[in-house]
């Protein structure tokens, strides 16, 4: 199944634009105790002037207009639900904390657990977190159902144009270099043909990541999270790039998760998200511009289950038999032209009966479609385009981003790239996991990318 999100225009002036699809059926699913947030932690060495941050970010918004926007009132007979796009804030959506114990730790569980409302332009909210060793982290918080992560990254850059006051900041110049590689491209041969099904979920009920509560004595609420630092990896020599490996990785991690807590064998699907809009254009559309798609494992993944699972470590040459595979699959699956949320979304949005009617239908087909979900989730952001630089605060040395992760998944991992780093974020639903675990996963996903790598005593 592919899901496209498609992006949305941006006016010119503040007016109303109707809710796309896929920001409708966010809506009609939202749910209190699993808050639909994306987490943004940003690092930097220095401090910000906190007007001078604020006129910045005004200006990004004045700039991206989609930034600052509201759900417009609306009542449950009503055919469609609105965007209104605002000329000045509602809100200050900036904050700013001094140092202090554990004050970076209570602003990060703000973002699991605290979403900027709807009805307040802009629905983000950035913290400014002081540290005692003379840097800032700005933890910011952005509704899902009115944006993703890659477009407030967006915003960001361009409130980090403003505020170093200097020229539009350019792709090219951005971040340092790409993680290094064993080899140019064009060395590396194109995957085989893969089958006319590569790479597309089959019938099969997928796996479910086994529960694990264990530490904690019992089942929790909400998202909690796991924040990892490692090296950037590189493309392999045949052609496998850090996308693959991400994604094989993520299927050894919840392959062997399983098999250790006795869970039943099902074939493993990931949900990747596929952003194609121009990232580095000061016009990239603002809101949920990503498609989603689904990559299964399945044929191999059995026919190598021992070599992949039983040992103490995957096996190398049967982890370079799954990297083979999972190109061709992912060079299927991102060569497809896109689609809309299907038959059922269109229906499911169709301004025929009241949005009322509509939210109830769009919960009771997400609980009906639940077991046929996803094993988990994986966005891979890759390299940050943008250098984020704000004068005497610096550039960003870390750059973490999370996706929401409610049940039935349960599990969702976002990776970033910047300065040679690798920045994986953990994200779990504490009714699923608790934090013994999550850092159990974090284990295994970096021993699964290990075994990607083709030197076995090189860690990236």
């Amino acid at each position: 199944m592919t899901v496209t999100q498609p992006a949305r225009p941006a006016p010119a002036a503040p007016g109303r634009v109707p809710f796309p699809t896929v920001d409708e059926v966010s809506l009609h699913c939202t749910d209190p105790v699993e808050p639909e947030t994306v987490h943004i932690e940003l690092h930097f060495p220095g401090r910000f002037e906190p007007e001078r941050l604020r006129t910045a970010l005004a200006e990004a918004a004045r700039r991206h207009p989609r930034f600052q926007q509201r759900k417009a009132a609306s009542r449950w007979w009503h055919r469609r639900y609105q965007w209104q796009v605002t000329p000045e804030a509602d809100v200050d959506p900036v904050a700013f904390l001094p140092a202090g114990p554990s004050v970076l730790e209570a602003a990060r569980e703000r973002t699991m657990t605290d979403c900027p409302p709807l009805d307040a332009a802009p629905p983000v909210r950035i913290e400014a977190v002081e540290t005692g060793d003379g840097g800032t982290v700005l933890m910011t918080t952005v509704n899902h159902t009115a944006m993703d992560g890659p477009s407030c990254l967006r915003v960001l850059a361009t409130a980090a144009e403003v505020y170093a006051g200097g020229e539009p900041q350019a792709a090219a110049s951005a971040g340092g270099k790409s993680p290094a590689r064993t080899g140019p491209k064009a060395a590396a041969a194109p995957p085989a043909p893969p089958p006319a099904d590569a790479g597309r979920p089959g019938p099969a009920r997928p796996a479910r990541i086994a529960g694990d509560t264990s530490s904690s004595g019992s089942p929790g609420t909400g998202n909690g999270l796991l924040l990892l630092d490692l090296p950037a990896p590189r493309r392999t020599s045949y052609g496998a790039t850090v996308n693959d490996q991400l994604l094989v990785a993520t299927c050894l991690t919840a392959a062997r998760w399983n098999r250790a807590h006795g869970a039943r064998t099902a074939p493993v699907r990931i949900t990747m998200p596929v952003d194609n809009r121009a990232r580095e254009s000061a016009e990239m559309l603002i809101g949920n511009g990503t498609r989603l798609t689904e990559v299964g494992f399945g044929p191999e993944e059995r026919a190598d289950a021992e070599a992949l699972t039983g040992g103490e470590a995957p096996d190398r040459a049967a982890v370079e038999r799954l990297l083979r595979a999972t190109m061709a699959r992912t060079h299927t699956l991102k060569s497809e032209p896109s689609h809309p949320l299907g038959l059922y979304g269109v229906l499911l949005t169709a301004p025929v009966l009241p949005v009322g009617v509509r939210g109830v239908l769009a919960r009771t087909l997400r609980s009906a479609a639940a077991p046929l979900m996803s094993t988990t989730l994986l966005s891979n952001l890759g390299r940050i385009v943008y250098p984020l630089d704000f004068g005497a605060a610096g550039r960003p040395t870390a750059v973490w981003v999370s996706a929401p992760s409610r049940m039935p998944r349960g599990l969702a991992i976002t990776a970033a790239s910047t300065a040679g780093r690798l920045h994986l974020a953990v994200r779990y639903s504490r009714a699923l996991l608790d934090h013994a675990a999550a850092v159990r996963i974090g284990e295994l996903m970096q021993q699964g990318l290990a075994a990607c790598a083709e030197d076995p005593g090189d860690p990236a």
